[in-house]
């Protein structure tokens, strides 16, 4: 029997490797290894690859993984839980669960925050070290799985982390059901905040995107398309919401569709910042004290994926309508990461190990 399977293994920026690792161990009584199903491509994966490090610790080790680079990529996942540790209670061998990879501090299979993504620790398993999901097996601690219903795929189950940032976007908002809103970025994460909009009553939902693809695909789920290269992003809003919007979702990651998300709304309406940034980025406070807007920050999400399965259960983000490809392990690099670097055509590409 080998003892080694095979990861793609980031060692710095353009250099992605599948080589063959060591199958992790369970270290401690309250860990969990899963035999990997599906794991899908992140935007923030692709930055990592493209320009990192981001949030891959390079010079010294991440304080909760103990690793540094090189380490085993891949955060949205799901498989099948083959071992657990003997103070396991949640799952066992043959459950199949999602994984949410926060690494947050945390003691006998609980994280300790109750606010535990806003730890100053904070990181993720498949980017911060510890394993990850572009590979055979993994093994993570038990407050990190959560169980899958059978009539869930486990491709449904690698979109749950997508679609957590999503409704967590939209839950930290002060949207009321019959409000609408505008989403700046049809990608990944835009198209699941479109999705978690009207699973919270959105009146009306509109997707501001320059590729067409994207924009038929946000089309697709039901909102209003705008394409900010043909027409006035900003008047193209205020026209189609009769006087501007009542929330903006951000998901860019550009200076200059922030001004945008934060003109777009009315006086008193709201901005929500998904992205995170590889610049800074400048806007005209006036643009919020005057019209007494509110703008606010969300990273990643907690306490939530048990309400996304469930949503996923009622038929929301579902595979069909995210996934663009499907690709083996030993093709990442190219069918994966140069894929969605060179085509934006692409939304979702699932890896399975």
């Amino acid at each position: 029997m080998t003892n080694t399977m095979k990861a793609a293994v980031w060692h710095k920026a353009r250099d992605l490797r599948v080589e063959a690792v060591e199958i992790p161990t369970l270290k401690d009584p309250h860990q969990v290894k899963v035999k990997v199903a599906a794991c899908g491509i992140c935007g923030s994966d692709l930055h990592e690859y493209s320009a990192g490090p981001i949030f891959i610790p390079v010079e010294t080790p991440h304080p909760l993984s103990q690793q540094r680079a090189p380490i085993i990529m891949g955060h949205e996942f799901a498989g099948e839980v083959v071992e657990v540790g003997e103070c396991v209670t949640r799952v066992r061998p043959g459950d199949r669960v999602a994984i949410e990879p926060i690494l947050s501090p945390n003691k006998d299979g609980q994280y300790l925050m109750e606010r535990y993504n806003l730890t100053p620790l904070l990181g993720f398993h498949g980017l911060s070290g510890g394993g990850g999901g572009f590979a055979e097996y993994t093994v993570v601690g038990e407050h990190m799985v959560h169980p899958l219903p059978d009539s869930l795929s486990y491709e449904q189950g690698a979109l749950v982390e997508p679609a957590a940032v999503g409704l967590h976007a939209v839950r930290q908002s002060s949207l009321k059901a019959g409000d609408n809103a505008v989403v700046f970025g049809a990608g990944p994460i835009g198209l699941v905040i479109i999705e978690a909009l009207k699973a919270a009553g959105a009146s009306r939902i509109i997707a501001v995107e320059p590729s067409a693809v994207r924009r038929h695909k946000a089309a697709d789920l039901g909102a209003w398309v705008v394409d900010p290269r043909e027409q006035d992003a900003v008047e193209q809003v205020h026209a189609l919401t009769h006087g501007g919007a009542d929330f903006a979702f951000e998901v860019t990651g550009i200076p200059a569709v922030l001004n945008q998300a934060i003109n777009a709304t009315h006086a008193g309406g709201e901005a929500v910042i998904v992205s995170i940034w590889e610049t800074e980025a400048a806007f005209q406070p006036n643009d919020l004290v005057i019209k007494e807007r509110t703008m606010k920050g969300i990273i990643a999400y907690r306490h939530i994926y048990p309400a996304v399965i469930a949503l996923m259960e009622q038929g929301y983000f579902r595979a069909d309508d995210l996934i663009t490809a499907r690709i083996a392990l030993k093709d990442i690099v190219d069918q994966g990461f140069e894929a969605l670097l060179n085509d934006k055509s692409h939304i979702k590409i699932m890896v399975e190990p």
